[in-house]
């Protein structure tokens, strides 16, 4: 009799440890961590006076569509002055900040789209211009009056290079032009017809390789052309 109180105990204590166990296992329940999003490598740029979400887009060679995802506007015709829009995937060169004061002489060396931005990397080499197809007229103008002190007819592998001083710090570089109608020592107009473009390896790269620099240090020409 003894025997079966000992077993019948026995058994009750290993139904309380069992539950016991069983509970312990529901409310020590870990739920799985969700793995937080990588940031994207770029910078921030701050919305001036004037500036669309389009215009920045163009700037920075990024997709409207993809800078709109990833800063989560819901409308891209609504930012503000001031509001800081991400740029995935962009590396600042270092080059000294460009104020709006500076933007107002120049005016496009050639009417066409964009294919190929400031710091971007091309064929494994930063672009310190940008490359402008044309979309019509392939006449090449000066982008600001200034006098023409450099023309080389293979420059770098870029082709027929003009080299304009504008006498206040900025220079202007217009490479892959096929025929050139100034030398060196020209005083030139703004908006006067200095080249015509051409193109390199049979009709590739029919584009103007333009550039602005400030005391020799290179800088974002559409931060300078008008809008």
């Amino acid at each position: 009799m003894l025997n079966n109180k000992r077993f019948i105990t026995y058994n009750l204590y290993a139904i309380c440890y069992m539950l016991f166990l069983s509970g312990c296992a529901t409310s020590l329940y870990v739920k799985p961590i969700t793995p937080q999003s990588i940031a994207l490598p770029g910078i921030y740029h701050t919305v001036g006076r004037g500036e669309t979400l389009w215009r920045i887009s163009k700037m920075y060679g990024i997709g409207l569509e993809e800078l709109t995802q990833v800063n989560r506007i819901s409308d891209n015709t609504t930012i503000e002055i001031g509001q800081r829009i991400f740029i995935p995937n962009y590396f600042k060169p270092q080059v000294p900040v460009v104020t709006y004061s500076d933007t107002e002489d120049f005016v496009w060396p050639i009417r066409g789209r964009i294919v190929g931005s400031f710091g971007q990397t091309i064929n494994n080499m930063l672009n310190k211009g940008i490359n402008i197809a044309p979309n019509g007229s392939k006449d090449i103008v000066a982008s600001k009056s200034g006098r023409v002190v450099f023309l080389k007819n293979n420059f770098a592998g870029l082709g027929k290079t003009i080299i304009i001083d504008h006498g206040d710090g900025f220079f202007t570089v217009y490479s892959l032009s096929s025929e050139v109608f100034v030398k060196p020592g020209d005083n030139i107009k703004k908006g006067t017809v200095i080249a015509r473009l051409g193109s390199l390896n049979a009709g590739k790269n029919n584009y103007l390789h333009f550039e602005l620099r400030k005391r020799h240090i290179p800088q974002n020409p559409m931060f300078y052309l008008p809008r």
